[in-house]
């Protein structure tokens, strides 16, 4: 069964992993991008955001369409937009180009990051679940862990774009593993119960359920906390910190190894006390790990090894909490799981995108408002964790507790 599980779990962590590699190898080459093109840091960022943005509104659509079509034939459309993309990326000669191609590019990126959950709930349902979603993430883990490392590499060997020949090259081996390898999860069976109107019939019904809306923005929130510091931290931790791109890169693996190490015991810790304990305990030791970071930065203690230990004890709170809640979000959706799922990524990248921008009109070269951004969404995602999540029996309904036994 394990190693079942490992096999379902690498070919769906590297479909998964390619759109991220497109923000995590790139992140160490914000500031030369910014020199290159001769423009300034609000523009080399709304080339990120752009990439945001369109993940976000592109997912809404391949999550019906993966239950209308299948799981593979949007993967093939979405990778090949991707590579598309990516080379007019490679070859954009000012920033207006790039921040437009990027946008294409996320618009690809969507396929392979919105139909694998959709996968994991065809296959699997409750702590099953949530062991495959954790294997993936430790899959997927080779994006934070491996791509800025590249990135910062390829930077210093020739030059920005030479990022985007990558992650072209990294498209056409997903494509090759989703023709070859990937298996089709939803039958024909099931794809003729979807059409467009159950799609907007599904969407109305996830927007109506609180327990689905409360797990997905506890999640949003903390992925958002993760995509502050994906915006900001290169330019702490390069222009304030003053480490070199490669540096940076290990700097930033270290948190990642925290997300993606915690992540593996979701299974173990959820079989043993319940996946919805394990979410409200991971939430609160985020919140306050956090919170004390917040305060001794605002306090004066701006020093780089209290911030990455900080961050790499929070960082491994949050990899608890991120997997948990997307399974219990999903697991009682599984007839619509596709757009479901694309609903929870959507909501997940537009919260992202909108605090990127509100902590970017704070920027002041120091940590404190990459910090400060983090921790409100901790808060935040506490808060709603302890609205949604009340006890450890049955979810809630209408807003209403369901009485146990």
């Amino acid at each position: 069964m394990t190693s079942r599980l490992f096999g379902a779990a690498l070919v769906l962590g590297l479909l998964s992993a390619i759109g991220p590699f497109a923000i995590d190898m790139y992140l160490p080459a914000l500031p030369s991008i910014q020199r290159s093109l001769h423009t300034d840091v609000d523009a080399a960022q709304m080339s990120l955001m752009a990439f945001f943005a369109a993940i976000a509104a592109g997912q809404v659509i391949y999550g019906p369409v993966s239950d209308m079509l299948g799981r593979k034939p949007p993967i093939y459309f979405g990778l090949c937009l991707f590579a598309l993309a990516s080379i007019g990326c490679a070859l954009a000669p000012d920033i207006h180009t790039l921040i437009a191609a990027r946008f294409v590019q996320g618009l690809g990126a969507c396929a392979g990051m919105v139909i694998p959950r959709a996968i994991v709930r065809d296959l699997h349902t409750g702590v099953e679940a949530a062991k495959l979603m954790a294997l993936l993430m430790l899959v997927f883990s080779v994006s934070p862990i491996l791509a800025p490392l590249t990135g910062s590499l390829v930077v210093r060997l020739s030059d920005w774009r030479g990022i985007f020949w990558i992650v072209t090259g990294a498209a056409l081996l997903g494509l090759l593993l989703a023709a070859f390898v990937l298996q089709e999860t939803r039958t024909k069976a099931k794809r003729v119960e979807s059409s467009l109107r159950s799609a907007l019939a599904a969407y109305r019904t996830l927007l109506k359920d609180p327990e689905f809306l409360g797990l997905v923005f506890v999640c949003a929130f903390g992925v958002s906390s993760f995509f502050i510091y994906l915006a900001n931290s290169s330019f702490v931790l390069i222009g304030h910190y003053g480490l070199t791109p490669t540096q940076y890169g290990l700097a930033f693996s270290v948190n990642a190894v925290s997300f993606i190490g915690a992540a593996q015991f979701t299974g173990r810790l959820g079989g043993r006390f319940g996946l919805r304990r394990v979410v409200r305990t991971a939430v609160a030791g985020y919140m306050a790990t956090m919170l004390l970071l917040l305060a001794l930065t605002a306090a004066g203690l701006d020093r780089l090894g209290l911030l990455m230990a900080l961050l790499f004890v929070g960082y491994g709170f949050l990899g608890l909490v991120t997997p948990t809640t997307a399974v219990l979000a999903l697991d009682r959706h599984g007839p619509i799981a596709g757009t479901a799922s694309a609903l929870m990524g959507t909501l997940q990248f537009v919260t992202g995108a909108g605090l990127i921008a509100v902590v970017g009109r704070f920027l002041d070269g120091t940590a404190l408002p990459m910090v400060g951004g983090i921790a409100g969404c901790a808060v935040v995602a506490f808060l709603l964790a302890r609205l949604t999540l009340r006890r450890d029996g049955e979810p809630t309904v209408g807003g209403v507790v369901a009485e146990q036994a």
